[in-house]
């Protein structure tokens, strides 16, 4: 499930990172240990619903209803959060009574926590910039009023940022089970949508127009969801009602690039390595080696030669003479 790491940012901050608050936003709302995705195509679908989404926004806030308020902003960012703090940890917990009957709670405990803290992280962010805000614009002193502003200014672009990582991620809940992000991104999208259909608020915008402003963020995150939990459960066999512990195990990064080649040779012997003289061309010889012979000179002397070298073939000496004997012997 998760990956094993050292730090909650795996040390990627140093202290010129604080310069960049989007860089800092990365780090901190995209821990280490949150997973990386099985399919990069749903990843750039959740992206372009994002960034889509913001458009429409702001769009609507600064073109339709009169102008860009930053009050109303955070107002909605607050209830935003709200929702989360409540909707988040009811949704998990509905799915840990699901999983209960394939494994334990105990076995998610570290990746439940992890997403806990992250959840009140962000919160406790969108709260803290609303006090600032608050703060800032009662002050009467300029040297506060411009330091409150700068702050001010660092922690929105944070914040933003922020909120680009964690409606990718959800807070991290694919650490506990991969099919998760998707369930709680169509819930959450649907129960945002909800109160503006109930109270009619279609945000200046005319009926059918605000009618689809306000249906059209639940029903595209709802299409991406099944589109991702479907492609997990073909392709990985990720079931969203099966326990985590239950799941089979993900593959191994695929290679990249020409297919594996083996090999080649006796993997035993020394490796060859082509000489760069002509293929033909005699081996050289050790410096201090005798000359070579010709392979059809004559060469050593055979056991047959006479006196032990010569030609095989060659006439022999003649016996030397017998000595005469008697009869009888002598």
């Amino acid at each position: 499930m998760a990956r094993a790491r050292g730090s909650w940012t795996d040390g990627t901050l140093t202290a010129r990172s604080f310069l960049k608050p989007h860089t800092v936003a990365r780090a901190v709302f995209h821990p280490a240990w949150i997973p990386d995705s099985l399919d990069p195509t749903v990843e750039r679908l959740k992206r372009f619903r994002v960034v889509a989404g913001a458009v429409a926004s702001l769009g609507v806030y600064t073109f339709v209803e009169g102008g860009f308020a930053l009050t109303e902003l955070l107002e909605n960012a607050l209830t935003a959060s709200a929702v989360l703090l409540f909707l988040t940890p009811l949704t998990v917990g509905v799915m840990l009574l699901v999983w209960r009957s394939t494994g334990t709670v105990r076995q998610l405990r570290v990746p439940l926590l992890n997403s806990l803290k992250l959840l009140l992280l962000f919160v406790g962010s969108v709260v803290g910039l609303a006090l600032l805000v608050q703060t800032t614009s009662t002050s009467g002193g300029i040297l506060l009023s411009l330091v409150g502003g700068l702050a001010m200014m660092w922690l929105l672009v944070f914040v933003v940022a922020g909120a680009v990582r964690v409606s990718g991620n959800l807070f991290g809940a694919a650490a506990v089970h991969r099919s998760l992000p998707a369930l709680l991104a169509a819930v959450t999208s649907w129960l945002m949508a909800v109160p503006d259909l109930v109270t009619g608020d279609l945000h200046g915008l005319s009926l059918t127009l605000g009618v689809v402003f306000i249906l059209g963020a639940p029903v595209t995150v709802t299409a991406i969801a099944l589109l991702e939990t479907g492609r997990l459960k073909r392709r990985y066999g990720i079931r969203l009602r099966a326990h985590p512990a239950s799941l089979p195990p993900l593959p191994g990064p695929v290679p990249t690039g020409l297919p594996h080649v083996p090999p080649q040779g006796n993997p035993y012997g020394h490796p060859h390595v082509p000489h760069p003289q002509h293929p033909y061309a005699p081996h050289p010889q050790h410096p201090h080696a005798p000359y070579p012979r010709h392979p059809y000179g004559p060469g050593p002397q055979g056991p047959y030669a006479p006196g032990g070298s010569g030609h095989p073939y060659a006439p022999r000496p003649p016996y030397p003479p017998r000595r005469p004997r008697g009869p009888y012997g002598g």
